[in-house]
This record gives structure tokens, sequence and C-alpha cells, in this order.
């Protein structure tokens, strides 16, 4: 009887594949022959998958962005006060564990070697503007930030300050450990919400 192979699974395990290999050789060896040998599979059977690969690119980036956007529906389901749910969606995004520090790191990489070819590729968002936008206006909503903030100006800064923690936490060889990124992220929520 033959083998019934879910056909989704096995994308999924080729493009974990591809992320095992661009964090053990970078962007350079995530060549289509690495991938198969890393998820056991011959090239034929990847190429069954993905007929090059920019279609496996974009499909691990969005694997990526789809894990990062469900941890974060989960937490935004949990019945939170405000400033506790900010945080906890916050820290489903900043590398604060090896899942979310394998995601930021793979997804810079993808980004640095697709950078100069967005027009030709269809590059999923991160969703992180969008989501920091949500974050602000929703603090805003229940009524914690304090007054007189410049609401755009606030988004650029969560922005800024989610991008910085992860390239420090990604670059700085072991210098922002989790508990850090904690505090960072909630000292600057209590800095614009009220007591």
């Amino acid at each position: 009887m033959p083998k019934i192979v879910n056909h989704e699974e096995r994308k999924k395990q080729i493009a974990e594949a591809m992320w095992r290999v661009i964090l053990d050789k970078g962007m350079e060896g995530a060549t289509v022959r690495n991938i198969a040998e890393e998820a056991g599979l011959s090239l034929g059977a990847l190429r069954h998958y993905f007929s090059n690969q920019d279609d496996l690119l974009v499909y691990a980036m969005t694997l990526v962005q789809e894990r990062a956007t469900d941890r974060i529906e989960a937490v935004a389901k949990q019945n939170l006060p405000p400033k506790e749910m900010v945080l906890a969606v916050l820290l489903e995004i900043v590398p604060v564990n090896q899942e979310t520090l394998a995601e930021m790191e793979v997804w810079f990489a993808f980004m640095a070697h697709v950078n100069h070819r967005r027009e030709e590729l269809n590059i999923p968002d991160d969703g992180i503007v969008t989501g920091v936008h949500k974050i602000i206006a929703y603090l805003d909503n229940v009524g914690l930030l304090k007054e007189g903030l410049d609401l755009d100006l606030e988004m650029e800064r969560l922005y800024a300050i989610i991008d910085g923690i992860a390239i420090h936490a990604l670059f700085g060889a072991g210098r922002l450990e989790a508990e850090r990124v904690k505090k960072t992220l909630q000292y600057h929520i209590d800095s614009i919400c009220v007591e």
C-alpha cells in the first residue's frame, strides 16, 4: 500500500530544513542540494514541492510570519489586563527564546538576501508595523496612554525599539538576555501609560 504523504506538512518540513541550513551555513549555504539533504529528501522530491529556490524562499518566509501571527493571536485570546497583553504580544515578536531568536535570524537573513528583488518576488510583510499600530491604538482605546502623546511618533518609536532589540539580541553575542528584553519593553510601556 502506498504511503500517504501530507503535502502541506512536507512543505513545512522543507521550509524548516531551509531555516536550519540558513542558521548553520547562512543564505549562501542554502542551496537546493543542502536543503534537500537537511530535509532527508532527494532533489527530485524537493522540486516536486517547490519548482525553484525562489518559491521555497517565499514559502519559508511566509511560514515564519504565519507562526509569529498564530502565537500573537493565541495571546490576544487570553483574558489578560491590557498592559500585560501588550507585553505578552511584544514578547512573541522579539527574540527571547530559541524559537523567536531563530525566526528573527532567519527573517533578517531572508530580507538581506531578497531586499533588492522586492519587485519580482512576492515577499510577505513581517506585520510588525501593522502590529505596532494596533498596540498603540489599543492602549489609546482602553485609556491607558498618557495625554498629549503623538501617537504616530509613539508607533514609530515602538517599532524602532522592537527592531533595535532584535538586532542587539542577534548580534550582541548574548549581551541582551530575555529578562533584560522583557524589562526594557515593560519600562517603555510603563513610560507611555498612566499608572
